[in-house]
């Protein structure tokens, strides 16, 4: 069985959607991202992405968010077509 690659929130590029999978991590981080309404199974889209790369701008449900990349890495999701 061939290891499937790895793809975060991080990896999707600006105009990209993607379905949330699974949040990892714990604590602060993971309670802060589950607090925006990032959670297993929504649609997000990437909008833009500052110039220095933090952070990365995302609409989730309808609204408008900001996500710092370090936090991106811990929300393991699915591109969509």
């Amino acid at each position: 069985m061939a290891e499937q690659e790895t793809i975060t929130l991080r990896d999707i590029p600006v105009g990209g959607s993607a379905k949330v999978l699974k949040i990892v991590g714990s604590g602060v981080v993971r309670r802060h991202i589950m607090d925006m309404g990032i959670t297993k199974g929504i649609e997000v889209y990437v909008r833009k992405v500052a110039p220095l790369g933090d952070p990365v701008e995302l609409t989730v449900r309808g609204y408008e968010l900001s996500l710092r990349k370090s936090e991106a890495e811990n929300v393991i999701v699915e591109p969509l077509q």
